[in-house]
């Protein structure tokens, strides 16, 4: 809201941020573990035929891996280029909030449903933190965010003994 840039929430999982962020000009998606990239349409490099800097912009980067590295870059070019230190960018473009991911290894992980964007459990109905079976593993992720890391890692907690106890959870329950 603060930017009025739209967001997109998709499932889980690189195909669908993909898919997603081909409908911009510019879209860029990514995902917590750090997988994501940046992509322009043809609409964006017709656009920008006159104007050299732009033209840079999908050269720099390497949309088909999501080069971190030059994903770097993209970031020093912009703060030079807006004369922002790094200071300026998180004070205007970030809040960060405690959060915490925990994994619980689980007998059956299609216990747990999520909505169609998987922002919210379905079933069971318990809580309100990200709770997501895993698409590749037998385990069930969870992240839990909060005003404080202590709440944050108490939600952590509590949502992986429900997890644990609902979904026949295997060995030891993690901690903090």
């Amino acid at each position: 809201d603060k930017l009025q840039i739209p967001v997109v929430i998709t499932p889980t999982g690189v195909k669908h941020l993909h898919h997603a962020a081909m409908q911009f000009d510019i879209g860029i998606y990514f995902e917590a573990n750090g997988h994501g990239t940046v992509l322009f349409s043809n609409n964006y490099h017709q656009a920008t035929t006159h104007l050299p800097l732009l033209q840079w912009l999908p050269k720099l980067i390497n949309p088909a891996v999501g080069d971190a590295l030059s994903d770097l870059l993209l970031v020093d070019l912009l703060l030079r280029y807006f004369h922002w230190t790094l200071a300026d960018w998180n004070d205007q473009l970030y809040t960060d909030l405690p959060s915490r991911q925990l994994k619980v290894s689980v007998q059956d992980r299609r216990i747990i449903t999520c909505n169609g964007n998987e922002t919210q459990a379905l079933t069971p109905p318990h809580g309100r933190c990200f709770v997501r079976p895993s698409g590749t593993e037998n385990v069930v992720r969870i992240y839990a965010e909060a005003s404080t890391r202590m709440l944050a890692d108490q939600l952590a907690t509590q949502a992986a003994q429900i997890v644990y106890d609902t979904c026949q959870g295997i060995g030891p329950i993690p901690k903090i």
